[in-house]
């Protein structure tokens, strides 16, 4: 089994590291990587992938019970 983790970033994306694939909503690749910080806030002019518009624009701070 792979390796991977989703860490939920303050205010900001998420951030995937380990060995994985990164694929479109039909299956497609995107990407293979070992690191990615995808967009949680939708303003991305680049989704999936951040570009930091969310910075002054989107709060969430996803905490572990």
């Amino acid at each position: 089994m792979a390796n991977v983790t989703i860490q939920v970033l303050d205010n900001a994306p998420y951030l995937v590291k380990g060995d994985f694939t990164l694929l479109d909503g039909s299956g497609k690749v995107i990407e293979t990587s070992t690191e990615v910080h995808l967009c949680r806030c939708g303003l991305s002019k680049n989704l999936p992938h951040c570009d930091g518009s969310h910075v002054g624009k989107f709060e969430s701070s996803v905490q572990a019970k």
